[in-house]
Parts: structure tokens; sequence; C-alpha cells
């Protein structure tokens, strides 16, 4: 049985605590359905089962923050060094790697705030940004931007619009993510096209070895 057919159980059982957890752990780069245990809460509050709508957006802010936090340091502590040690397997040598830091250090703003809000990402856009050496405050200011905006928006569509918001989450997220595969498709075409140039602004931006610059 899938943990999404226990979500009610938890939320009956430990509340805000259970959405704490489950989307701090989904943060953190575990697959959980962390926006589904959201709403679910958030309906379970607009119908009097004893949990206040302020109480779970709280606490789906906070475990998204938390989790996203563990995630990045996780990524920057192990898995640049990971890359270097073992990238050439998968054609990521150290060239490859410094563009990947160079792009994150343009564009990691929106790859960590709007992450949040696409499945795929949401459980490994902070493990990017770790990993691709992204500076901790700007990490940290657009996560609980993320985590924040993200679980207002969700927990109120829960709280408003009942079992219906389901059905809205799911479309908005199914769109976000095909928002994210068109950008990545132009990227991947803008990237190849411009490969030479974005080398060379990546080594002059970040001139020297990759191991011990975190």
């Amino acid at each position: 049985m899938e943990l999404s057919e226990h979500i009610p159980d938890l939320i009956a059982h430990y509340g805000d605590v259970a959405v704490f957890c489950i989307i701090a752990l989904e943060s953190a780069g575990i697959p959980l359905p962390g926006e589904t245990i959201l709403v679910t809460a958030s309906i379970y509050a607009a119908t009097a089962h004893g949990l206040n709508i302020a109480g779970v957006i709280a606490a789906a802010a906070a475990g998204a923050i938390f989790g996203d936090n563990i995630g990045f340091w996780a990524g920057r502590e192990i898995g640049l060094h990971l890359l270097i040690k073992h990238g050439h397997y998968i054609k990521l040598d150290e060239a490859k790697l410094k563009l990947g830091q160079y792009l994150f250090k343009k564009q990691g703003g929106k790859i960590v705030f709007f992450g949040r809000f696409v499945a795929v990402l949401r459980a490994f856009a902070a493990l990017l940004a770790g990993a691709n050496g992204y500076d901790p405050k700007r990490f940290f200011l657009f996560n609980a931007l993320g985590g924040v905006t993200w679980a207002t928006l969700f927990g109120t569509l829960g709280y408003i619009f009942g079992a219906e918001a389901h059905k809205i989450a799911g479309p908005f997220g199914l769109a976000m993510l095909a928002i994210v595969i068109i950008a990545m498709v132009f990227g991947w075409r803008f990237y190849k096209t411009h490969e030479a140039r974005l080398m060379q602004e990546a080594e002059a931006a970040l001139p020297g070895p990759l191991e011990g610059r975190l």
C-alpha cells in the first residue's frame, strides 16, 4: 500500500507534525507526497477536524525550508566531491561541472524558487543547488520565499476549495512541469549553440580547480 493511502490516518493521529515531517523528508531528497499531505491537511482544517489552517501552512513552510536546507548542505558537502571524483562516468568533466556552477550562479534563485512548485524538482532542487556551489545566503532567501509561497498557495487552495483543490493542484503542477520541460529544451539548444562561449565565461568567472572551492 502506498504512503498516500495512509495520509488521512497520519494527519488524524499526528496533525501538523506529520505535515512537517513528510514535507521535510521530501524536500531533503526523498520522493514523498508532500503536496498531497499539505492539501489534505488543509481540507481537514476546513472541515473541523481539529487542525488550524495557520498551523498547517506554518508546518508545511517550516518543513519545506528545513528539508531543503538539509538537501542543500548534503549536496554542498558530498555532492560536488562525488561529481568531481566520478563525474567522468556520466561524461561530466571539470569544465562541465564548472559550467553548471556558473549557470547556477546566474539563474540559481529561479531554480530554487520555482523548483518548489514542480514535483520532479521539489525533491532535488536543493541538492543541485548545494552540489553546484550556490551561495548559501541566496539559497536560504529563495528557499524561504519558495517554501512560504508554496505552503500558503496550496494550503489556502485546500482550505477554500476542499476536495476540489486536488483537481486544481494537479493541473497546476503539470503546467509547471511542462514549462520546465520546454525551458530545458530551449536551454539545451541554446547551450549547444553557445557551448564554447559559455565554457569560456565559466572559466573566467570561476578560475582554478573546483576541489576546495566550497
